[in-house]
């Protein structure tokens, strides 16, 4: 894709989305001395915050905690950011290059950047749009789901992926009886190894959340005309008949990324808005980062689309750089997640795939141990993702190897006698 000279102190900025990925954008931007005209346009009134504790922390609370800022309050104004708070983008005019808001403003740009993020998948069954019923992304969603749960007996959870789980961990913090329904036969069924779900399947189990899985939705019921709130849900139906009582309801069944602004405007579009190693779009004008981005992983050997803070936060600072003319290659930071359930903690770091070949480290039974995952060619197994469970010191020691590209073998892997912490420090761990 063609490129454009970096930034100059006459040109401006506009950045449409303000979650991690576009907030950090602006950040890097002006630590980088650019010292040029900035907008961020977010749809969203509440000011930045964390996301990553909304479906943690925040739905375990009682009472009503803050959410928590991405940045100190008065950042924005000190870095001389023009924020435009609940103000969506409506279009791009990448001809004469300037964005147009839904209020009627037109923007100029000398570089757009998008970071518009994900959407939830909707299930699209009758009774979806219930009052109960909640789909968790943002502030507003979280703040619903934990006043859903203010007094509740019953809570199902549709959808067994991270945030799926960590819904249900907190929710059974509060002393709610919890019902996880999803159609795989497994938890994290795309994003763990066999491994890691059956022993995340068997501590929720302990923990008390009964898990229906294979098991999909056929629809939400309502509660009785008759009984004044015949509005809200009042349980779930599943495809084999079976009907699950439910005060609230919390839908997690993934994402879709936002790209509808940037296909309108001719860009090219897949699983995420096309980005090249620079992360520029079609247009050389316009960059796509974070959960809307389909870009070419040098980790994963394909195009991926990823959805962590990890890899908005490092593909804002390297937008930033490529801005700027500061970009030393093509992305490449190693990615890396972690969801907490509980008291249990999973990091993985790589990108693996459903034909790796797996070891495990560490005992099982004591809920300490890590799955290593091995691309095998021939007679070589090269490193490629490491699950850990309740062990960061695996993870750390993942971090360096994956990032510095350093190999270790499948039975050095699995060797309890493996001193891997010490064979990692040749490479420091990636920030």
């Amino acid at each position: 894709m063609a490129q454009q000279p970096p930034l100059g102190p006459a040109d401006s900025v506009v950045v449409v989305g303000a979650g991690h990925a576009g907030v950090q954008l602006v950040d890097s931007l002006r630590a980088g001395g650019y010292a040029g005209a900035i907008t961020l346009l977010s749809r969203e009134s509440a000011r930045p915050y964390q996301r990553p504790p909304l479906s943690k922390d925040f739905i375990a609370a009682s009472g009503a905690p803050e959410a928590l800022p991405l940045r100190g309050e008065g950042f924005f104004d000190d870095a001389g950011v023009r924020a435009l708070w609940g103000v969506a983008a409506e279009r791009i005019d990448p001809e004469a290059r300037q964005l147009v808001a839904d209020t009627g403003e037109r923007i100029a740009y000398s570089a757009l950047v998008l970071a518009t993020g994900a959407d939830n998948r909707r299930l699209g069954v009758p009774g979806e749009d219930l009052a109960g019923v909640v789909s968790l992304r943002t502030l507003e969603d979280a703040a619903r789901a934990r006043a859903g749960l203010e007094g509740a007996r019953r809570a199902v959870v549709v959808g067994a992926g991270f945030v799926g789980l960590e819904v249900a961990a907190a929710a059974r913090a509060r002393g709610v009886d919890v019902t996880v329904v999803a159609p795989t036969e497994r938890p994290l069924r795309r994003s763990v190894s066999p491994a890691v779900s059956a022993f995340l399947a068997e501590r929720h189990a302990l923990d008390g959340v009964r898990l229906e899985l294979g098991t999909a939705v056929a629809g939400f019921l309502p509660r009785p005309a008759g009984s004044g709130s015949g509005d809200r849900v009042a349980s779930v139906m599943t495809a084999d008949g079976r009907e699950l009582p439910a005060d609230v309801v919390v839908v997690g069944v993934g994402a879709f990324p936002a790209v509808g602004l940037a296909a309108a405007a001719g860009l090219a579009v897949g699983d995420g808005v096309t980005v090249d190693g620079g992360l520029r779009t079609s247009d050389p004008h316009i960059l796509a980062i974070g959960d809307c981005a389909s870009f070419p992983s040098a980790h994963a050997g394909r195009r991926v689309r990823l959805e962590s803070v990890q890899n908005a936060t490092d593909q804002a600072r390297h937008a930033a750089a490529v801005l700027l003319g500061a970009a030393a290659g093509p992305y490449a930071e190693l990615p890396w997640f972690w969801s907490h359930q509980g008291p249990t903690k999973v990091q993985i770091a790589g990108l693996s795939r459903s034909d790796a070949h797996r070891v495990v480290r560490g005992d099982r039974a004591s809920g300490k141990f890590s799955v290593f995952a091995f691309d095998v060619t021939g007679a070589e197994a090269r490193l490629v993702a490491v699950e850990s469970v309740n062990s960061p010191t695996d993870h750390l020691a993942a971090r360096r190897l994956l990032g510095a590209g350093r190999q270790l073998t499948p039975d050095d892997a699995a060797d309890p006698a493996f001193d891997l912490k010490a064979y990692s420090r040749a490479a420091p761990v990636p920030a």
